[in-house]
């Protein structure tokens, strides 16, 4: 059974930075999309990055973290962390780490992956 543990969420102020950990177990496949969606009160579950991993790692960004965010993996490791920089007080939300097939169809959107943790807050101050 696939399990997801986020950690490293917590309370920052505008501009600083934190670094998001997800690990996975009970990944059997060597292909695979893990992704970090973020959730604010009141609003719908957002696509921030995904990765999807193959042979090597594509990554992929919305638009409103491009420049201050990067996915990346941990090698050999079912490990993925999301650093965070320049961070906004619109960037507070629940952050939660999803794990879809390869490629994940659409990558972009929570119905394009199969197993999620759940969630590590960030805040944001300003």
């Amino acid at each position: 059974q696939v399990q997801l543990v986020e950690s490293g969420g917590g309370l920052v102020q505008a501009g600083g930075s934190l670094r998001l950990t997800c690990a996975a177990s009970g990944l059997t496949f060597s292909t695979y999309t893990m992704g970090w969606f973020r959730q604010a009160p009141g609003k719908e579950r957002e696509f921030v990055a995904a990765l999807a991993w193959s042979s090597g790692a594509t990554t992929y960004y919305a638009d409103s973290v491009k420049g201050r965010f990067t996915i990346s993996k941990v090698y050999a490791k079912n490990t993925v962390y999301l650093q965070m920089n320049s961070l906004k007080p619109e960037d507070t939300a629940t952050y939660y780490c999803a794990v879809g097939p390869f490629p994940a169809q659409p990558i972009d959107q929570p119905s394009g992956m199969d197993y999620w943790g759940k969630g590590t807050l960030v805040t944001v101050s300003s």
